[in-house]
C-alpha cells in the first residue's frame, strides 16, 4: 500500500515527496548502490555531482578541496547507502547532509572555531544566502546542533532540516510541507534564533 494514500496530518510532506520524480529515481538508484551494483553509482554519480560539489564549494571555498571531498562523499555514500530510510526525508536531503557534513570536518580540520556572532542568524535568513546551517555548524559541533534541532518544535525542525540541509529554497519547503510560504519563513527565522540561542547556552 502507498503510504502516502492514508496519510494525514504530517501526509503533506510524505505525498509531496511520493510526487518527485527525482527523489523516486534517487531512492531507486541508492537501493541499487545498497545492492553494490557500480551502474548505480555512476548514474547517482552523473545526476547529482554537480549539485553537491557547489554545496562543497560554498562550504570549503576552493574548488580543488571541493572536488577531493566530492569523491570521498561519494565513498560514503557507497558503503552507506543501505542506511538511507525513505521514511525519513528526501535521498537528496540525505545526500546534501553527507556532503555537507564532510566539508565541515576538513573546514574544522584547518581553523579554530569562531564564536557565532550577535545578529548573524537574522543576516544568514535571505534566500541568497550561503547557508546559516553550515555557519552554525561550523561554530559548533555536530552532536551539539544535532541535540539543539531536536528541540526545535516540529514544524521548525522540519523547515530548517529541508532549508539547509536538504537545499531547499523557501518556496519549495513551502511546497513540502504544503504550508504558506510567511509561514515557513517564520519557521526557519524562529528555528534559527532558538538554535542559536541553544548553542549559546
Amino acid at each position: 500500500m502507498n503510504p502516502a494514500a492514508d496519510a494525514t496530518g504530517g501526509g503533506a510532506t510524505v505525498r509531496a515527496f511520493d510526487a518527485d520524480p527525482e527523489s523516486a529515481v534517487l531512492r531507486r538508484l541508492l537501493v541499487r548502490c545498497a545492492a553494490a551494483d557500480p551502474r548505480a553509482l555512476e548514474e547517482l554519480y552523473a545526476r547529482i555531482a554537480p549539485r553537491l560539489l557547489g554545496c562543497l564549494v560554498r562550504i570549503l571555498r576552493e574548488r580543488d578541496r571541493a572536488e577531493e571531498a566530492l569523491q570521498d562523499v561519494f565513498v560514503q555514500i557507497w558503503q552507506r547507502a543501505g542506511q538511507f530510510d525513505p521514511s525519513r526525508g528526501q535521498p537528496f536531503a540525505w545526500l546534501t547532509s553527507m556532503a555537507r557534513y564532510r566539508a565541515i570536518d576538513l573546514v574544522r580540520a584547518r581553523r579554530p572555531v569562531r564564536p557565532f556572532a550577535d545578529g548573524e542568524a537574522e543576516n544568514l535568513t535571505s534566500d541568497d544566502a550561503p547557508g546559516p546551517a553550515e555557519e552554525l555548524a561550523i561554530a559548533q559541533s555536530n552532536a551539539a546542533l544535532d541535540r539543539c534541532l531536536e528541540r526545535l518544535a516540529e514544524p521548525q525542525r522540519k523547515s530548517v532540516n529541508l532549508a539547509f540541509y536538504g537545499g531547499l529554497t523557501h518556496d519549495e519547503v513551502a511546497a513540502a510541507l504544503g504550508s504558506p510560504l510567511g509561514t515557513v519563513k517564520s519557521w526557519i527565522r524562529r528555528g534559527l534564533e532558538s538554535l542559536r540561542e541553544c548553542l549559546a547556552a
